[in-house]
């Protein structure tokens, strides 16, 4: 079974006065890469919420968002009265000196830097345990995607190996016809140049077993269909994380196949070898996005 990298979760619970919607986005990636945005009353425990989601999605891009919503209060605000009445000292004596009405000072005065700040709240443990099930809750939402999304994965990758196994069986077929028109090829040139009655057929045949020795692709097929196996059984494997082995093999099927077309020296080899690169290419494409 396949996992895809790419998915989307979502969950959103109250805990005491708070409101918390997470919301994770996963796109394809190489390795495990986070954006983690966090509302100051969890800052203390991003460590974990980053352990948290390195564990459980192990790879990708990820973008995780955690808000807040307070039951339509207001943010909680503190006031910094010391420095406030600092500010106040000066505002009234300057209002003296202009003969000004200090009435509306206040309202000035919260106005000014730093008087007014947000409240610096930490969640405590309990309420930490139970925002962990809110974040556990997304996790599995986009982990459901991420199997939705494999499963279509692991079909067309079946699929596209499927297609290349089926293009070499017609690679085999047309292999002795190959190697007689090129037998017959040869041996009609030198007959033209040199002369059928000046033709040591011995040595002929020697230099015919050479030449077709050198490209054969019989051992080229015989790789390629081992890669091609073991690419499928891999999908059939349990695990989670397959994308980088499947892509490794990948790797060693464009080999098979383009020595394949190296050695054809055939119009109807390299045409179904051109049909193979195709869907390995597809295949490729494709595996980007496994897990």
């Amino acid at each position: 079974m396949l996992k895809s990298m790419t998915g989307f979760g979502r969950a959103e619970q109250t805990i005491g006065k708070n409101t918390f919607l997470v919301e994770i986005k996963s796109l394809n990636g190489k390795q495990f890469d986070i954006s983690l945005k966090l509302p100051s009353l969890l800052r203390s425990y991003e460590f974990d919420i980053r352990n948290i989601l390195s564990e459980r999605l192990l790879r990708g891009s990820i973008d995780c968002s955690i808000t807040i919503k307070q039951n339509g209060a207001a943010k909680p605000v503190v006031i910094n009265t010391e420095l406030a009445k600092s500010y106040y000292q000066s505002l009234a004596e300057l209002a003296n000196e202009l003969n000004l009405d200090t009435g509306s000072v206040l309202s000035s005065l919260l106005k000014l830097p730093e008087v007014v700040v947000p409240s610096v709240e930490v969640l405590d443990e309990s309420d930490w345990h139970k925002f962990r099930d809110i974040l556990f809750s997304a996790i599995h939402r986009i982990d459901e995607h991420r199997t939705n999304e494999g499963a279509v994965l692991e079909k067309d990758l079946k699929l596209r190996i499927n297609n290349i196994t089926e293009l070499q069986k017609e690679v085999q077929e047309l292999e002795p016809l190959r190697q007689q028109k090129i037998r017959e090829g040869l041996q009609k040139l030198l007959e033209e140049n040199v002369g059928k009655e000046s033709l040591d057929e011995n040595r002929l045949e020697q230099e015919m077993i050479y030449y077709i020795e050198k490209i054969d692709i019989s051992e080229e097929q015989v790789r390629l269909k081992n890669h091609c196996d073991y690419f499928l059984s891999l999908l059939q494997e349990d695990g989670e994380t397959k994308g980088k082995k499947l892509s490794f093999i990948l790797q060693e099927i464009g080999r098979e196949i383009n020595t394949t077309g190296a050695k054809a020296y055939d119009a109807r080899i390299q045409k179904s070898v051109i049909r193979m690169k195709d869907e390995l290419e597809k295949a490729k494409e494709q595996i980007l996005n496994v897990l």
